[in-house]
């Protein structure tokens, strides 16, 4: 029986496992943490035969003593470094060592599947073309850094009529031979670069997959995705579909591929597919996270009866200005997904201003001088928590913002917020933090759910 080890548990690491060990292999799973949860975990997976070591290093050393025991794959979480000194000298010895997502695309490469990656509007534009998609009647669940893992799609015995998957950098990484039918690209702005070390890595990982891909999306819109079509660059094609949504004008590549806004409708040259405003999300980048749907449903054949009705339909996505509820005339949004400064600037202008800012978490590298712009002249106070605050409210007072409060929980970040609202009488609370969440919460969508929890407990 052959043998792998899967590197991180949490939700990717226990469908990677599962599906490993429904395939005739003998598994183990491998975390550093201890945590309660983690335990938990360890001891569901226990009854069903496949052991889980905690508190395990993993370090070359020990992978050569894996390596000793005839061990022959690796199966990495999401999570894990790909840089990782133990994953590195795997790769080394020889041994095959792939992502979770790779994982998944071995078993479900038959079916087509719509890749979407970049730096923001990943989530939104994935949960639309899965919407899109469902109600064209086809089993087309989302997944990947959305929903579910995709080795839990995998393990499904009902086979996907497609594959929607939202693809971050780190999923990318790890799983080179995804190639989807559709790929897209929705944004590009520094990100993540604690982990890829450079902007030039970290584009080549996004570039990969649109490389990949039979037929390719681009945001028309943004600068750096500009550049790449003008300059004719990689991983562009000439056939490829540009989205704008400042009008044919705008467009780049061949028009006749293009999907745009003209005149308030989602159009293409020949064609009025629906009224813009039937997507009910605020924001001109949700207009654009709308463009690059409707041009992956026209590539799958998708009628625009079915589209309209898909988008008029639509709730929203949790976390990504999410209304909460409108108390004492007060609009509370939840933006948790806003985990860096572009993201965070995008949800500020948004939203109904002068706004109460919510920001603050686990810091990123970035440039911070369009959210910091945008809180001069969008946000009446900002209240900050988490490891940041103080850095953060240190680069407010040096660019002259003087109305900034480090309050360090969410409790104290929501009630404050509440009494600035009144004092000042602005129509909106925004939590959007510009941060990773790992400081205070597991993920960012924990975080949501307690800023979500909080507000419905406000009294009255």
């Amino acid at each position: 029986m052959p043998k792998a080890c899967v590197i991180g548990l949490g939700k990717s690491g226990i469908a990677a496992a599962r599906l490993l060990k429904r395939e005739g292999w003998d598994v183990t799973v491998s975390d550093a943490g201890s945590s309660d949860s983690l335990r938990q975990q360890q001891q569901q997976l226990a009854a069903e035969k496949i052991p889980v070591n905690l508190k395990e290093a993993f370090d070359p050393e020990r992978v050569e003593l894996w390596q000793a025991e005839s061990l022959q794959r690796f199966v990495v979480s999401p999570g894990v470094p790909w840089d990782l000194p133990g994953l590195v000298h795997a790769r080394t010895l020889g041994i095959e060592t792939i992502g979770e997502t790779e994982l998944a695309w071995q078993h479900l490469k038959e079916c087509p599947w719509v890749g979407i990656t970049g730096t923001n509007g990943k989530t939104t534009t994935t949960a639309l073309i899965a919407a899109i998609f469902q109600a064209a009647g086809l089993y087309a669940p989302a997944f990947g850094n959305i929903g579910h893992a995709a080795c839990e799609v995998a393990l499904d015995p009902k086979k996907p009529d497609w594959a929607i998957a939202e693809l971050s950098s780190y999923q990318i990484e790890s799983s080179p031979s995804i190639a989807p039918q559709i790929g897209i690209w929705t944004t590009f702005t520094p990100d993540h670069l604690s982990r890829h070390k450079t902007l030039e890595r970290y584009r080549e990982i996004k570039s990969h997959l649109l490389s990949q891909s039979r037929q390719q999306v681009f945001n028309g819109n943004d600068p750096f995705l500009q550049n790449l079509g003008r300059r004719g660059l990689a991983p562009v094609r000439a056939e490829s579909c540009w989205t704008s949504v400042f009008g044919k004008a705008a467009l780049n590549g061949d028009p006749a591929q293009g999907i745009y806004i003209e005149d308030a409708w989602v159009r293409t040259s020949t064609e009025l597919i629906m009224p813009a405003n039937l997507l009910r999300m605020p924001g001109s980048h949700n207009q654009q996270n709308l463009l690059l749907a409707v041009a992956a449903a026209r590539l799958a054949g998708i009628d625009k009866t079915t589209i309209a009705h898909a988008i008029a339909t639509f709730p929203g996505v949790p976390h990504r200005l999410e209304h909460i509820r409108t108390w004492q005339g007060i609009d509370f949004i939840n933006d948790s997904k806003a985990t860096n400064y572009d993201a965070a600037e995008v949800g500020l202008s948004a939203v109904n201003h002068p706004t109460i800012l919510i920001a603050g978490g686990e810091a990123k590298l970035g440039d911070d001088n369009a959210w910091i712009t945008a809180i001069q002249s969008k946000a009446a106070a900002v209240l900050l928590i988490g490891n940041a605050a103080f850095t953060f409210a240190q680069r407010l007072q040096q660019a002259g913002y003087a109305n900034a409060e480090i309050v360090e929980t969410m409790e104290q970040a929501v009630t404050r917020s509440a009494e600035l609202a009144k004092q000042y009488q602005v129509p909106t609370v925004l939590l959007s933090p510009a941060c990773a969440s790992f400081d205070q919460y597991q993920n960012f969508e924990q975080r949501g759910d307690h800023f979500r929890e909080l507000c419905q407990e406000l009294p009255g």
